[in-house]
């Protein structure tokens, strides 16, 4: 099921649902969001489906956020998204409610107070979903499920590395597939299972790396590129900028957030110039 093409000027896009019709159904409601404020640069797509073997609804909106110039220019419509929450309580009234979405924000940026505060909490809290240049690294975590944490028996959460199971490069994944990484959540008695092309051995694709990658070298580097490390994202670029210099990796211990392990995760990424 997809919507009419949504977006201003020339950059416009399409939402879709897909289902397996021999176990979900789908109920009512598939609307573009009608956005009274202009709020939105691409509405958000929402429709309401159900479980056919235990009755379970669930009320999904879909949003893909502004990335702009910079993440200010993000935040105005991720605080929108409390608004939908809300609406969608109207519309679908009962029905556990889930907004999935590619951000452009980590989920633990201050926009998302607002949304928060309301009961919604993010199904994915740690790890990486857009995927780096190198092979095998993984970025920001921009994408989510924002729900009803106390509606949905939600077992189980994740994030689909792809171009491991598939024997893609990254640039190779980038090019032909997505520079993002499904996410997923698992309610009940689930139990995923996400399993490797014939030949592909999941091991060995992880573990290579690409030898023309660029260390990011954290007292010069842009924004842009100190993105791409683990646990930095939009949401703390900045902070790691102002409180260079560094005299190694273990100085990023002064950013707010940022403690000792996660330190060695960004040392483990081996994405980081030496200094």
């Amino acid at each position: 099921m997809t919507s009419h093409e949504v977006g201003r000027s020339s950059y416009q896009e399409s939402y879709s649902y897909l289902w397996r019709e021999s176990q979900v159904e789908y109920t009512q409601g598939a609307v573009v969001y009608l956005d009274p404020g202009d709020k939105f640069a691409r509405e958000p797509y929402l429709a309401e489906f159900r479980d056919m073997e235990t009755g379970q609804k669930v009320a999904l909106a879909t949003v893909h956020i502004l990335y702009g110039d910079n993440r200010a220019d993000r935040t105005p419509e991720i605080r929108q998204l409390a608004e939908i929450w809300s609406w969608m309580s109207e519309v679908y009234s009962e029905t556990p409610r889930i907004i999935a979405g590619d951000y452009n924000l980590a989920p633990e940026h201050e926009a998302w107070q607002l949304l928060r505060d309301q009961g919604a909490a993010p199904a994915i809290t740690s790890g990486a979903t857009t995927l780096s240049t190198t092979d095998g690294q993984y970025a920001n975590l921009y994408d989510n499920l924002w729900l009803d944490a106390d509606a949905l028996d939600v077992t189980g959460s994740g994030i689909v590395q792809f171009p491991e199971l598939m024997g893609l490069t990254h640039e190779q994944a980038r090019d032909i597939v997505s520079d993002h990484a499904p996410i997923y959540i698992t309610v009940g008695d689930a139990d995923p299972e996400f399993v490797a092309l014939d030949g592909v051995s999941v091991a060995e694709s992880a573990d290579s790396k690409s030898a023309g990658g660029e260390c990011i070298n954290i007292n010069k580097a842009m924004p842009n590129r100190l993105d791409e490390l683990p646990h930095i994202g939009p949401a703390r670029a900045e902070a790691v900028i102002d409180a260079r210099p560094y005299q190694g990796v273990d100085g990023l211990t002064r950013v707010s957030g940022i403690g000792p392990s996660r330190v060695e995760d960004i040392e483990a990424s081996g994405q980081v110039c030496d200094l």
